[in-house]
């Protein structure tokens, strides 16, 4: 078997989205003498096994599920997790912001629970190439399982080191061999010089922060390094609407704060970025301000930041043994053809605080 369609009816292996008549999310990946149960009833997956996509199909109990190949951002938010993941809404801005285009060469630190790594890999393509660290084994592990859950097999371009990217970047990739590095970790100011280094001149500089004050650090290590174009801020929020007849208004939930993005672009060596002219105002600031604002840019070693300072939520070493144990699991079963035994999932939902994960963000 050369791996799990993409299109055309569906087959074993396959993951499979089924939607209730109450709109709820259920994903599956379709097994041999497998069964979807839930208080509606039961279907069997092999019901469900040559139909084409978007069929709809009627459980034991009567009710009618429809039936779907999860996109991209639906199966991210239903993947196991060992770090929060960064949402489709991010990464959708991160490829455009940071420009990345099929071919390019990039780096990417750390790699959470693979969400960002497979936009990348999709907007890369076959001839491109990424390079993900992550400090964390359990992580990167469940990272890759969730890749080959969704693709069949482990992407050949996609190398996953597993160490602190400050001494493994050098190490992996040449100097200005990089065309774009995207940081989404908890102080990705203490990396810039590495990422300048890897950086091809003109290449971009991404990070996602959740914090204002990470955000003003990063922001000030960029400019103090020199080696970078003045970095650019933005935040994203997505907003649905309820559009039925004349009932048109916006929904009442929103998935709003996530993260911040903040990019640059690298200057040529023994190139200096140019002062941008302002106006003076109550505005200026000196090293003073700064020292107040954020202590260890001025005089520290960093130590005051750690991930419960910023208010980031870690998992216990028994839950991390879990989501990679469900991540192989999927792994296996869509790498097989569905040879294993059933494996279902309600996707996470923005907003849904019951659904497992969706408080984090990152």
């Amino acid at each position: 078997m050369d791996g799990p369609a993409v299109s055309g009816p569906f087959q074993y292996g396959d993951r499979v989205q089924l939607t209730g008549p109450k709109g709820r999310l259920n994903t599956i990946t379709l097994v041999r003498g497998g069964e979807f149960h839930s208080h509606r009833g039961m279907i069997a997956h092999a019901a469900i096994v040559g139909l084409p996509d978007a069929s709809v199909l009627r459980s034991s109990s009567g009710d009618e599920y429809l039936a779907l190949r999860p996109l991209l951002s639906d199966y991210v938010m239903s993947m196991p997790r060992g770090a929060a993941i960064v949402y489709p809404k991010d990464a959708a801005q991160i490829l455009s912001l940071a420009d990345v285009f099929p071919g390019a060469r990039v780096v990417e630190a750390g790699v959470g629970s693979g969400a960002l790594s497979l936009h990348l890999l999709r907007a890369i393509g076959p001839q491109g190439s990424l390079f993900s660290f992550e400090r964390r084994e359990e992580f990167a592990e469940i990272a890759q399982a969730n890749a080959v859950a969704f693709a069949g097999a482990a992407p050949e371009n996609w190398t996953v080191t597993v160490g602190d990217l400050q001494e493994a970047l050098p190490a992996t990739c040449p100097s200005g061999s990089i065309d774009r590095v995207v940081l989404d970790m908890l102080a990705p100011w203490e990396c810039i010089d590495v990422a300048a280094d890897a950086l091809a001149p003109g290449g971009v500089v991404i990070c996602y922060v959740a914090t204002v004050t990470q955000l003003s650090r990063v922001a000030e290590g960029l400019r103090r390094s020199e080696k970078f174009t003045h970095p650019q801020s933005s935040e994203t929020m997505v907003r649905g609407w309820h559009v039925e007849g004349l009932a048109v208004r916006p929904d009442h939930r929103m998935v709003a704060h996530t993260g911040f993005l903040i990019t640059a672009r690298r200057l040529a060596p023994q190139t200096a970025a140019p002062q941008m002219k302002r106006r003076a105002s109550k505005s200026e600031f000196a090293d003073a301000d700064l020292e107040a604002w954020l202590p260890d840019l001025v005089d520290g070693d960093g130590g005051i930041w750690t991930p419960s300072v910023v208010g980031e939520r870690g998992k216990s070493d028994k839950v991390l043994r879990k989501k990679v144990r469900e991540a192989r699991k999927l792994a296996d079963q869509r790498r097989d053809g569905g040879s294993g035994d059933e494996q279902s999932g309600r996707a996470a939902l923005p907003g849904d605080d019951t659904a497992d994960g969706t408080d984090e963000v990152r």
